[in-house]
């Protein structure tokens, strides 16, 4: 599980995250959602180990990251798998390539054992022939899967996504929304995704945690969400015509 405790972050005399608890556990996808400016981006980076918290604690399995030392460190890094919003491909690599990035920096395996490991999770994300290809000769949707292909070669304990459907299409975001998924339930994966897309709340949210000006005003599952009273949720998710027919159609069956 993954655990966190009153987490405070500050830049400045911004007070971005305001004592934020809640726990992340292994076979769900938690989705955490909020407006521009609510500390969701702030959150990932806080759990990536990229920001220091000022108070408050972060604890991967029992371990508290701030008591660790460097080495500890290292090994839970070695455990996290991250997409990028932007996918992050680096442009002058093959598929392949990129994907084998993380084998070359954190293992000691031999070129076919680090090759056979690449062809495996290519294969899992449906990409069996791109080994060769440059991001530039790949769609949108593919240069996601290169993404996520390189986030789970080292078979990471904890999965993070940030916005992993910007700039897709609908139906190449429910595409990459259920490869997430099936990813984190095959693995037995943590994952966390931050996103604004309530096609992915409703879809795939086991857990969703809902931040609003750096507090945690919401959590629960995504079927929590059509029974909730929270005005802000409310106001965040059913902003649009179509969710709220959602919500009333989701009541007047109850």
């Amino acid at each position: 599980m993954l655990e966190v405790k009153n987490l405070h972050k500050s830049f400045g005399e911004a007070h971005v995250l305001k004592g934020i608890s809640t726990s992340f556990e292994k076979g769900k996808t938690s989705l955490v959602i909020g407006q521009s400016g609510s500390g969701k981006t702030v959150f990932l980076k806080s759990l990536l180990g990229l920001h220091t918290p000022e108070e408050g604690e972060i604890s991967f399995d029992g371990r508290v990251f701030s008591k660790l030392n460097q080495h500890e460190k290292r090994q839970i890094r070695k455990e996290i798998g991250m997409v990028f919003q932007g996918s992050a491909l680096y442009d002058s690599m093959t598929v392949e390539e990129n994907v084998m990035f993380p084998l070359k920096m954190f293992t000691e395996d031999n070129k076919v054992q680090m090759l056979q490991r690449v062809n495996s999770v290519l294969e899992r994300v449906n990409l069996t022939h791109a080994n060769a290809k440059y991001p530039s000769e790949l769609s949108g949707g593919m240069k996601k899967r290169v993404a996520i292909a390189r986030a789970i070669v080292l078979n990471p304990k904890y999965l993070f996504c940030d916005e992993p459907n910007s700039g897709l299409d609908p139906q190449t975001a429910i595409l990459i929304d259920n490869l997430i998924r099936e990813i984190t339930r095959e693995y037995d994966i943590i994952t966390v995704i931050n996103t604004h897309d309530m096609n992915s709340v409703m879809e795939i949210g086991d857990k969703i945690v809902f931040l609003k000006d750096g507090v945690k005003a919401w959590e629960g599952t995504k079927e929590d969400i059509f029974r909730t009273d929270n005005e802000a949720v409310v106001n965040f998710v059913y902003s649009s015509k179509l969710y709220k027919k959602v919500r009333e159609a989701y009541l007047n069956d109850k």
